[in-house]
């Protein structure tokens, strides 16, 4: 039988002492479960009236963490309880699209409290959360705390319009928001209300794009604005583009916890900081950074549950309730997220699943139905929308912007894993096996795509770039694994200070060495001829300096101080000659008006290079007067025109004169 590389601990219930010494519950009295479900919808009411409804997440988090059984550190039981909470919100998001509340806070937040209690009930587990920490928790901490600080520094202290000019780098983020806004609208999934849907998104988007990480976000936002209404588009923007920065932060972060996880017990000390050193060090100063600037907010929060779920399944060190939790809550928030990342979830479940058959022969008819179930739920939104709208085929080999991961940090990085896992002491255990399995499906997986698209369209595209950001993930957090095959270093000193204060050095040490050989910090040595370091010119460097601001900046502020006050039908922004800016002005001002449904005819003005200063051509003016006669005609009602030139306003006005549907207004950029 393959064992894991840390003992197993025994099930809740079976006669052992829980971590902390605490035992569970000698039986189940009615009066502790009565008391409880009321608590759990008297707080959410409490909540409520207080406006602190975002206290529910701390509370739900810390109630699931002290019921469940995974690892023996504080930070490892809350990033377990972190990814059933999520995958549980999303996969109930199901009913909360159905019910008459929607995604009001106290219903929702009763029910999953409700169920927290009853399942801790039902086990017979007393709340207990181990407070032992590690010394290397710093480092996942720390990797988080710089990542936001540096992403968060350029909209710091900004107004909510002057972040605009952050929020609209890229279409994708106005696509996102767009679907976000139309959940918290529609109060659930876009495909379960696919008519109301279609004002606030871009059809077929309402039926076949994944919309998990848009509905967690708008549950998320339900608790913090305590409403289940939408509100204010231009506030939205400034709060989504915070959860997008969070996100990121939160992924980097991951990746350092579940290189350390994979890692198991016997990464520790030096070893440990070497590794979660050299994760940062890659992830901090890679092109990931770009994924925000690009608008890749579902690609984000899609690879934070990816690394977190594959660690979980490549050491299961849990009993089989925690596991088969772990294992569907990883299935349903990676698969409703994005969904493409969802057959590396499904691989890793099935190696896991085969190298531990004989851990999991006990009961297993039991797991595999459960397992099944929640393949089965999770499956249901991608089902959905290959049985509507979906073209897979054409899907697939989309062209678009793309983020291209470090081709040599993945390669060198799994080669390594390869080589960890291929030795007699790694070959022996679960961990190893799974390590080496999953570096192969992956590299499969890849491969096959990438050929398939060779053969198809004769070129790596838009998605081929998606997975291989999977396949740097799957890289990175086998790190952890590689860092085992460090020598630890020997304890000679009897004094224990002395002994700690040896640790701390070789741990500072490995670390500063891990972050000057990958991160590119140079720890203050001046570089050649008085150039920066390459970290000054890293990504998440470029952004923090501002770099990433897109030219939105002044029509964000005609939009927001000027031109959409009373405006209550579509817009169309001619803002410029750039088409582009025209394009992003008008998407953003659909956007603010809770009407990107209408963008889909709208896109024509991509093509209209007409509305600044500058003097154009008669054909191009020609040209740009039709693309725009075709968007007026796609509105769903008479649009408003702003233009930013009085001249080629009033030119606009007598030749659309027979277009009785649309009011031209001279709107120029300040």
């Amino acid at each position: 039988m393959a064992t894991t590389t840390v003992p197993r601990p025994r099930e809740a219930g079976a006669g052992a002492p829980h971590e902390g010494g605490i035992p569970p519950a000698p039986g189940r009295r009615w009066t502790v479960l009565v008391a409880a479900v009321a608590a759990s919808w008297a707080l959410p009411l409490l909540l409520h009236a207080l406006g602190a409804d975002l206290v529910l997440v701390p509370v739900l988090l810390v109630a699931t963490a002290s019921l469940i059984r995974v690892g023996g550190v504080l930070l490892d039981r809350l990033v377990a309880a972190a990814l059933i909470l999520c995958g549980a919100v999303m996969g109930l998001g199901l009913v909360f699209s159905l019910w008459p509340w929607g995604l009001a806070p106290v219903p929702g937040g009763g029910v999953l409290l409700t169920l927290v209690t009853v399942a801790g009930w039902l086990a017979r587990r007393r709340p207990s959360l181990p407070l032992r920490l590690r010394g290397s928790d710093a480092l996942v901490a720390g990797t988080v705390a710089v990542v936001w600080h540096y992403m968060h520094h350029p909209v710091a202290g900004k107004s909510s319009v002057e972040r605009l000019a952050y929020f609209v780098t890229a279409e994708d983020r106005l696509g996102h928001f767009s679907y976000f806004d139309g959940i918290r609208h529609v109060g659930g999934y876009a495909f379960l209300h696919q008519e109301a849907a279609r004002t606030y998104m871009m059809t077929p988007a309402e039926a076949v794009y994944p919309q998990g990480s848009h509905f967690l976000l708008a549950w998320l936002d339900g608790l913090v604005t305590s409403s289940a209404g939408g509100g204010s588009a231009l506030d939205a923007t400034h709060r989504y583009l915070l959860y997008v920065i969070a996100a990121h932060a939160l992924f980097c972060g991951a990746l350092v916890w579940a290189a350390r996880w994979i890692g198991g017990p016997r990464l520790r000390g030096w070893r440990a900081a070497a590794v979660c050193a050299t994760v940062a060090a890659v992830v901090v100063s890679g092109s990931m950074s770009q994924l925000v600037e690009r608008g890749f907010d579902s690609e984000i929060i899609g690879l934070l549950f990816l690394a977190v779920a594959l660690a979980l399944l490549v050491r299961p060190a849990m009993g089989r309730a925690e596991f088969a939790l772990s294992a569907v809550a990883g299935l349903i928030a990676v698969t409703f997220v994005y969904n493409l990342y969802g057959a590396l979830v499904g691989l890793a479940l099935l190696a896991v699943l085969i190298v531990h058959r004989q851990r999991f022969a006990p009961r297993r008819r039991l797991l595999l139905g459960v397992l099944a179930g929640g393949t089965l739920v999770a499956g249901l939104p991608s089902v959905a929308s290959v049985l509507t709208k979906l073209d897979v085929a054409k899907t697939s080999n989309l062209a678009g912007p793309m983020v291209i991961p470090d081709r040599p940090v993945f390669i060198g990085c799994g080669l390594l894993a390869l080589l960890a896992a291929s030795l007699p002491v790694n070959r022996r255990t679960g961990t190893g096996r799974l390590v080496l399995s999953l570096v192969l499906g992956t590299t499969a997986v890849v491969g096959g795509f990438g050929l398939w698209q060779k053969l198809t369209i004769g070129q790596y595209a838009y998605y081929f770039e998606k997975l291989t950001a999977a396949a740097l993930v799957v890289a990175l957090i086998s790190v952890g694994l590689i860092g085992t095959m460090l020598p630890p270093a020997p304890e000679t000193s009897p004094s224990k200070l002395r002994r700690r204060a040896g640790l701390l050095l070789r741990s500072g040490l490995a670390g500063a060495a891990a972050l000057a050989l990958f991160g590119s910090v140079q720890w203050g040595v001046p570089s050649g001829w008085g150039h920066p370091s390459a970290w000054y010119d890293t990504s998440m460097l470029k952004w923090a300096r501002g770099e990433g601001k897109s030219d939105m900046g002044p029509p964000a502020a005609a939009l927001t101080g000027r031109d959409l006050e009373g405006v209550d039908s579509p817009v169309i922004a001619l803002y410029s000659n750039d088409s582009y800016l025209n394009l992003k002005s008008t998407f953003l001002a659909q956007a603010l008006t809770h009407r990107v449904g209408a963008m889909v005819g709208l896109y024509e003005v991509f093509h209209v290079k007409i509305g600044g200063p500058k003097p154009v051509d008669e054909k191009e003016y020609q040209t740009s007067l039709g693309r725009l006669k075709t968007a007026i005609a796609s509105c769903p009602a008479p649009p408003t025109v702003l233009v930013g030139d009085q001249g080629t306003a009033e030119r606009l006005k007598r030749d659309l004169a027979g277009t009785p549907t649309a009011a031209v207004v001279y709107a120029p950029l300040r």
